[in-house]
């Protein structure tokens, strides 16, 4: 029965009736969802010889999903995160089929069955200060570009925000005052506040006068006035890295994305002092285990634990009361 089933009103109604209508899904998981179907219908395309429109459900059954899973790992060279990203998208239009077709409700129980592929879990990336301050030193304030990248630079720093979150800042999500902070709207619509140092509540401002043009518009615009892309951002890092390298040779051969600069504000803010339960709200994580692999990954409170302890083959250390303690026993 899913021969004669077609693809293309299936999609359709996915995107236009359960995403956008029933679901009211964020603009960021349509576009990753409607990815993930273009990767694999160019897929069936290349391997069945069959246009996207005339293809019919029975096209997507689990051994042709399995193939366009490896053809990612193994062509495109995509990592198992990736992989399994475009594997939830596709599930979730299969549970959507479920639904709406009854007979196509084996095939779609097929598809779901794939289980998400076990991945290697490295600690995080981040920066140094050193390595932070280079950046922020590398763009050349005398050119236009030049002043826009630092504010991006220094607003991805201070906040920690998703590279999608600031390449759709709006000049209007600034509130200025006493106390400067952004609003940002991160994963599952959620609103957050970041407070502002003076410095970039400083420079933002004089980026924005600069910028002219409506208090709504776009924060971080491209050379056409238009919103960044996140590709579009990513290549901005690769060229202030590029550049300050030369000043901080520790950033050579690094690969420094929006998200290790993400990275980055959560470990300077851990080494702080910073608890995580306020790094995880300054983040937008929904889940406090998210923001415990920053706690894995901080060397420096690992050291200090160790030194803590005796080392193997000594007597174990004994107690010392501090001067502070000692003045007040003294005192009493």
């Amino acid at each position: 029965m899913t021969a004669s089933i077609p693809l293309a009103p299936l999609v359709q109604a996915f995107f236009a009736e359960h995403l956008l209508h029933h679901k009211n899904a964020s603009p960021q998981t349509v576009s990753a969802y409607r990815d993930a179907l273009r990767l694999l219908f160019g897929f069936l395309r290349e391997t069945t010889r069959t246009e996207p429109s005339d293809l019919h459900l029975a096209d997507l059954d689990a051994p042709a999903i399995l193939a366009f899973l490896d053809h990612l790992e193994g062509q495109r060279g995509n990592s198992v995160r990736s992989r399994n990203a475009r594997l939830a998208a596709l599930r979730s239009f299969f549970r959507f089929v479920a639904l709406r077709e009854p007979e196509g409700l084996a095939l779609a129980t097929r598809v779901l069955a794939i289980p998400i592929k076990r991945a290697d879990r490295r600690l995080v990336g981040y920066l140094t200060r050193e390595e932070i301050d280079a950046l922020l030193a590398a763009p050349d304030r005398a050119e236009r570009a030049g002043r826009r990248d630092r504010g991006l630079l220094l607003t991805l720093y201070n906040t920690g925000a998703r590279v999608s979150e600031i390449v759709t800042l709006r000049r209007s999500q600034l509130v200025a005052g006493a106390s400067a902070f952004l609003r940002l709207q991160g994963k599952g619509r959620k609103e957050r506040t970041v407070p502002l140092w003076s410095r970039t509540a400083r420079v933002l401002n004089a980026w924005f006068r600069e910028l002219g043009g409506p208090p709504d518009g776009i924060a971080f615009p491209n050379a056409r006035g238009g919103p960044l892309t996140r590709d579009g951002a990513r290549y901005l890092l690769t060229q202030v890295v590029r550049v300050a390298a030369a000043r901080c040779p520790s950033l050579r051969g690094k690969r420094v994305s929006p998200h290790v600069l993400r990275h980055t504000t959560a470990m300077h803010l851990l080494q702080a002092g910073v608890d995580t339960s306020v790094i995880a709200l300054w983040l937008g994580h929904e889940s406090l285990e998210t923001t415990h692999i920053y706690v894995e990954a901080d060397l420096s409170a690992k050291e200090r634990a160790l030194a803590k302890l005796a080392p193997a083959g000594s007597p174990p250390r004994r107690f010392k009361a501090g001067d502070e303690l000692m003045t007040f026993l003294a005192a009493l």
